[in-house]
């Protein structure tokens, strides 16, 4: 994975999905060659000269101050998030920031296994920064259809939705679970570049999906949060959940639960999916912290 110019890959995918009209130019006449805005637009539109803009995206200029990143992010539209990812790229193009060197990829404890388990019927597992599944009641593993036909170290949920045959059937909105997955995986890299199994993860999906490379060149970034998911399953049916993402402590651990009120349909299906677990799956990960 090339990441030696996160920040010009970043501004020109931004600029590539702004028209003219979208701040305010006009369009001109006759055929624009490149489908966004010129270098020369966006770095007027920012108050920067042309020659340093050229050097932004080039990676030769590595040490923008805030004041042109703030004005960079107005001119391409950056939302909050987007504009916080602008800030953490330009930081690690000028090593303002030093991440901590590789480590072991973190497991769960005894406790947090006990959690998992309580939370049932709820479909709840265990995860790395980067949806390496580390540990899940029974219900999760149901939930996620021919999961544990993979070996425990293959069990990613990002590689699931791009690469097991069973995903495309799963998600009814196939396309938004993928595009969130990337997005996410982006933010990973913004905030940690040496994330572990980042690299590989990420290497093997451009190799293997030419959806996710597609996907990645487009830079879209959204850190994981709260959202109602559907869900096509093959025992339970159709079912909305409520998807709630939790931070254990700073081990890097992340807890992923599925739920929907009771007496709705949602539950119904629940409870369905819940009678259908294999009580023995519960993906049990020899790692520890």
């Amino acid at each position: 994975m090339d990441r030696s110019n996160g920040l010009g890959g970043f501004l020109r995918a931004r600029r590539g999905r702004l028209r003219p009209s979208d701040v305010g130019l006009p369009e001109g006449t006759g055929l624009r060659r490149i489908p966004g805005l010129r270098r020369e637009e966006l770095a007027a539109l920012s108050g920067v000269s042309i020659d340093y803009y050229i050097r932004l995206e080039q990676g030769k200029e590595t040490n923008p101050s805030n004041a042109v990143l703030d004005a960079l992010a107005r001119a391409l539209r950056l939302d909050e998030e987007e504009h916080a990812h602008l800030y953490a790229l330009a930081n690690h193009a000028a090593h303002r920031t030093f991440p901590a060197r590789r480590r072991d990829a973190p497991a769960v404890r005894p406790a947090i296994r006990l959690l998992l388990d309580n939370l049932r019927p709820c479909p709840a597992y265990a995860l790395t920064a980067t949806s390496d599944v580390l540990a899940g009641n029974p219900e999760a593993f149901a939930l996620f259809a021919g999961l544990t036909d993979w070996p425990e170290d293959r069990r990613n949920t990002i590689r699931y939705v791009f690469l097991h045959p069973a995903a495309r059937g799963l998600f009814p909105d196939w396309d938004h679970s993928a595009r969130r997955c990337v997005a996410n995986l982006r933010g990973v890299l913004a905030a940690d570049p040496q994330a572990p199994g980042l690299d590989p993860l990420v290497d093997e999906l451009i190799a293997r999906s030419a959806e996710f490379a597609r996907l990645w060149n487009r830079y879209d970034v959204r850190d994981r949060r709260s959202e109602k998911k559907s869900f096509r399953h093959p025992v339970a049916g159709d079912m909305t959940l409520d998807y709630e993402v939790l931070r254990v402590s700073d081990t890097g651990v992340r807890l992923a639960v599925y739920q929907a009120p009771p007496g709705t349909p949602d539950h119904d299906a629940l409870t369905l999916l819940s009678m259908s677990a294999d009580p023995a799956d519960t993906g049990q990960d020899q790692r520890r912290v």
